[in-house]
């Protein structure tokens, strides 16, 4: 291994440059579909052996000191994020005529746009970058603090963080609901750099190094363990008298807002709400609640009561239907029009009782930044909306008569860790209407519905799932999926609810746990390092 790593510390120009990329690239395989986590075992002792190389030369500045670390540390990013997020430019092809020349923009500009956040990381780890074990520490804190700000900057995109690289099942999801998504980070980038140090010179002294590891090798083992221990005590108990029927109608993406399609997509959800999957099944009259998609409706319902009829006629006595639909709020005094992608609760008497607008809206997607400059250089929001969504005031939870009180999450709104709940509102379950036939059969649906699993782990709450073009599921408060419907199937998925557990260490503290194991492992990085300086003088 040593020849490995020197082979790769005295790489230089656009071999080391190469190297990253392609290592970058590589650890993409650790997320879906593919959740071939191993591999970051070879890739990520590459980014640690790069820096380690990446010397300045002399009469150089401070910046430019930095600036071959930070160029690794981008590199590596960029070969991450675009063979992570290629599958982002589908919806670009959604509406071609408009769209696809901003295909190669899109698809190359963002995955470069998030990796400065690792630039920026690999220069931090190489301003302060210690001998040894440390260096995997300070590593790790850096990257884990980059993951943080790139979901938190700009409105936050938090999509593939690093950490759930170790949560490709039930068993490895259970610390989520301890240290949640960034603690995962931070352990998951120490995890997977630590053969590094088996290439150390050896004034790192074996025994050290074999004691690094041995501690690497513990944390995965109290990771795993943890979630053996926490899922054979799981029960699989429901919330009584509430049986849920979730509709996946599968509508291509470029179908949906065509005018003549309105009266068929529409049937087609009724048609889809009362079919029997199979010969004993009684359709929609052993459901209490009927869940449909994010935009269900390719028109404002409220201007249609005929549809509000079918509606009330659909449902039996004592269904309500919970959809996700656009809303217009019109303002007579001006004339004007403000749009929300909204939930709508519906009685079975086709009223609607009560709606939600989606908060957290996607730039670029449904609203367009800066809109008039934007607009003045010929772009707009990929959503046909003109002016795009207007936001939410505020997340709260939804009443729903026969079912706890649910926290509504309109498509990525589900993505970011501990902001699914209202402040101080405790829910009983986390609905999550989406549409994801932007993206088609691509690994994008799938790295979706891990994150949101990874969202019911966390708050210790149940998670129902529609989505336009799947995954629709019923999720557990431990992250098993009870039942669902893949990408491109249309149908519908027939389950009970499950119950939420008590408030995990994280719902509760989620806060004040990531500083504190960043501070903590800053503190373990400097105490390992000082005997070094004092043997070394």
């Amino acid at each position: 291994m040593r020849i490995i790593a020197d082979a790769i510390i005295v790489l230089w120009g656009w071999r080391r440059f190469a190297v990253a990329l392609a290592a970058g690239a590589l650890s993409a395989l650790a997320l879906p579909p593919f959740s071939a986590f191993p591999v970051l075992w070879l890739t990520l002792p590459v980014l640690v052996w790069l820096i380690d190389g990446a010397v300045p030369g002399d009469g150089r500045g401070a910046i430019g000191r930095l600036m071959p670390a930070a160029l690794v540390g981008w590199a590596f990013g960029f070969g991450y994020f675009l063979a992570g997020l290629w599958w982002i430019g589908a919806a670009f092809l959604v509406d071609a005529d408009k769209f696809t020349w901003l295909l190669p923009v899109a698809v190359l500009a963002m995955p470069a746009g998030l990796a400065l956040f690792w630039g920026l990381a690999a220069a931090a780890a190489r301003l302060v970058w210690p001998d040894g074990w440390p260096r995997i520490l300070v590593l790790g804190v850096a990257f884990a603090g980059a993951e943080w700000l790139r979901g938190h900057v700009l409105t936050g995109f938090p999509w593939n963080a690093f950490g759930y690289t170790l949560t490709p099942i039930p068993v490895m999801m259970q610390s989520a609901s301890i240290v949640g998504l960034w603690g995962l980070t931070l352990a998951a980038f120490i995890i997977f750099a630590a053969p590094a140090v088996l290439a150390s010179a050896e004034r790192d002294g074996r025994r050290g190094r074999l004691l690094f590891m041995g501690a690497a090798a513990l944390l995965v083992a109290v990771h795993a363990g943890f979630g053996l221990v926490r899922l054979a005590g799981a029960s699989d108990a429901v919330v009584p008298e509430t049986r849920l029927r979730i509709v996946q109608p599968a509508i291509a993406q470029n179908e949906k807002w065509q005018d003549e399609n309105e009266d068929a997509i529409f049937r087609r959800h009724l048609e889809l709400s009362d079919a029997a999957p199979s010969p004993e099944g009684s359709g929609i009259a052993s459901a209490t609640h009927l869940v449909w998609p994010e935009s269900a409706f390719p028109f404002f319902l409220t201007d249609r009561p005929d549809a509000l009829a079918a509606i009330a006629a659909l449902l039996p006595q004592g269904t309500t239907l919970i959809t996700g639909a656009a809303r217009a709020e019109r303002t007579e005094a001006t004339l004007s029009e403000r749009v929300f992608n909204s939930v709508y609760v519906i009685g079975d008497d086709g009223e609607i009782l009560s709606a939600y607008d989606k908060v957290h809206l996607v730039p670029f997607g449904e609203f367009l930044p800066f809109q008039s400059a934007l607009e003045s250089l010929g772009l707009r929001q990929l959503t046909s909306l003109p002016g795009g969504f207007s936001a939410g005031t505020a997340r709260r939870n939804l009443a729903i008569a026969g079912a706890p009180p649910a926290a509504p999450l309109i498509c990525y709104e589900i993505i970011f860790p501990g902001e699914v709940t209202a402040p101080g509102e405790r829910p009983g379950w986390l609905l999550n209407l989406t549409n994801d036939a932007w993206f088609g059969d691509t690994p994008g649906p799938r790295q979706h519905f891990l994150q949101a699993r990874l969202r019911a782990v966390e708050e210790g709450l149940p998670l129902v799932r529609a989505a336009n073009s799947g995954i629709s599921a019923i999720v557990d408060s431990y992250g098993r999926v009870r039942s669902s419907l893949d990408v491109g199937e249309a149908g519908v998925v027939d389950g009970e609810l499950p119950v939420a557990l008590p408030q995990t260490v994280f719902s509760l503290y989620g806060v004040w746990i990531f500083p504190f194991l960043m501070v903590f492992t800053l503190c373990v990085a400097t105490i390992g390092q000082s005997p070094r300086r004092i043997s070394r003088n």
